[in-house]
């Protein structure tokens, strides 16, 4: 009579804790989803440079606040003038008013990203017909080559269609007459 109440609840047991681990599993998956760090660069020779990035929301068709890092290391002398190559296929609303340029804290596991100090300057959007849209942007006093990380942030819809986009950058650096590459960031739209 024992080895029969036993088995019998062991069954009910069974009965009852099988279908809740299985209906409460996809809920903790949720919880502990973790995204991979992996970025995929189109030109992988040396001439292209990888530059840091970080944007608050990578869902098609959300309001989107997109930090392009341009660190220490990422400058060698002081700019007069950055030029930033959006890709055709990006296809979302910029506007002049929805662009900053500001020192930047780059946030980790235990700060935020976040804009120190704003930087004054004149935002220029042209399109280009071939290639891309291109923004200009031309700071009142030139960014120094210190210690500090500066950003363009760009407050955007992500566009209508995922994928993988591609922003380059140029320079043009005090004393020089013409802009130089400075690097690239790849922007994840799912």
């Amino acid at each position: 009579m024992l080895k029969n109440t036993k088995k019998l609840n062991l069954k009910i047991l069974r009965l009852l804790l099988i279908p809740t681990i299985a209906v409460a599993s996809p809920f903790f998956n949720k919880i502990y989803d973790a995204k991979a760090g992996i970025e995929f660069q189109w030109d992988q020779d040396s001439g292209f440079k990888r530059l840091k990035w970080y944007q608050t929301e990578n869902q098609r068709k959300f309001r989107n606040k997109i930090y392009f890092f341009l660190r220490p290391s990422d400058r060698r002398a002081d700019l007069l003038k950055i030029d930033l190559a959006i890709p055709k296929t990006f296809k979302s609303k910029l506007k002049t008013e929805k662009i900053n340029l500001c020192k930047v804290q780059i946030g980790g596991f235990s700060s935020k990203t976040k804009c120190i100090e704003n930087i004054p300057a004149d935002f220029e959007i042209k399109n280009d017909e071939s290639s891309s849209k291109r923004l200009f942007i031309y700071p009142y006093s030139p960014i120094p080559s210190s210690k500090d990380s500066y950003a363009i942030v760009l407050k955007v819809f992500n566009p209508k269609r995922t994928g993988l986009y591609q922003f380059h950058s140029y320079g043009q650096q005090k004393g020089g007459s013409a802009s130089s590459y400075l690097g690239s960031w790849t922007i994840v739209i799912d």
